[in-house]
């Protein structure tokens, strides 16, 4: 797979995503569904989320050696440092800041992964 065909299978993706994503949140929002259904429309968007996942684990794979050096680096940094920032806020919790969702887990990962690809590819370069 060429970054072309990465792009435009990572964008797709994305946007099956967010389609879904928003049109989940509009039926939950005006309750139009009860029961065990608010659970299955409530993962909907994970469908394509998971298109997203293997999307990206695809072009890990048929990277070359340098490109997942990079990434290896740059994912431990994401994994290391999302640890220490939600066991710590985690810690801060229990004496009585705001408790926070879930959704934060991802963006402080991604923030990271962003940063440790960018400091991993300054280095090879």
């Amino acid at each position: 797979m060429n970054k072309h065909r990465f792009a435009v299978e990572f964008s797709i993706s994305m946007i099956g995503y967010m389609v879904i994503l928003i049109a989940s949140v509009l039926v939950l929002n005006a309750e139009m569904v009860e029961g065990n259904w608010k659970t299955i429309v409530a993962l909907t968007p994970m469908v394509p989320g998971f298109a997203v996942a293997f999307s990206v684990m695809r072009q890990v794979r048929i990277s070359d050696e340098l490109q997942r050096r990079i990434q290896l680096e740059a994912l431990s940094l994401a994994f290391g440092g999302t640890a220490l920032v939600t066991f710590s806020y985690g810690f801060l919790e229990t004496v009585g800041y705001p408790k926070l969702s879930m959704f934060f887990v991802w963006p402080i990962m991604a923030v990271f992964w962003i940063v440790g690809g960018l400091i991993s590819g300054r280095r090879f370069r």
